[in-house]
């Protein structure tokens, strides 16, 4: 169950020594468990799953590529439907045919090629170090995003501002890098 008063009876049931000694709390972007965190797991650190913070991207450029697809023509719509996996894979992880495809259907619309520059820039905050570098990284991309006049980018960059900690303590897990220090 995902609501507040059944949580709250499940976690109480735990005696609050152990709920003290929780180091890690991980969950998906539902405040109701941030909020369950922050009172039952006041020593844990939050960390919202990386799969739930990089889906948020994705779904950005997802409709800005569906609502300009929808201005093309029927073959056009249809070629773009049936490459979208190019387009939301990582351009630097294509090959140079795969690249090419990508840069063909960018050049037919100036709002699916800004979306994808934004698209690629944030999945780049996924190539930090550490946590330090991942809250810098993800600071500038949420300023440029809010200031991209792409309303699905600008509502992207208010919800990783909203998650920022949990996010950004998402790079600072021992089964990842080995610190565990809080967002602070």
């Amino acid at each position: 169950e995902r609501y507040g008063h059944y949580l709250s009876g499940y976690f109480k049931q735990f005696p609050k020594h152990e709920r003290d000694s929780v180091e890690y709390f991980v969950s998906d972007m539902w405040k109701t468990y941030a909020d369950s965190a922050t009172t039952y797991f006041k020593n844990a650190t939050q960390i919202v799953d990386k799969y739930h913070w990089i889906r948020q991207a994705i779904w950005a450029f997802e409709n800005v590529r569906k609502e300009e697809q929808k201005k093309l023509s029927a073959d056009l719509r249809k070629y773009f439907k049936r490459s979208r996996s190019l387009l939301i894979k990582r351009f630097n992880s294509l090959k140079d045919e795969q690249k090419q495809q990508v840069n063909v259907m960018l050049y037919y619309s100036v709002n699916i090629s800004r979306a994808h520059w934004f698209k690629e820039k944030f999945l780049e905050i996924l190539d930090s170090d550490d946590k330090a570098a991942a809250k810098l990284a993800m600071a500038s991309w949420i300023y440029d995003a809010e200031r991209s006049g792409i309303p699905q980018f600008v509502r992207c960059a208010n919800t990783m501002r909203n998650w920022f900690c949990g996010i950004t303590n998402s790079f600072d897990v021992p089964f990842t890098n080995g610190f565990t220090e809080g967002c602070n």
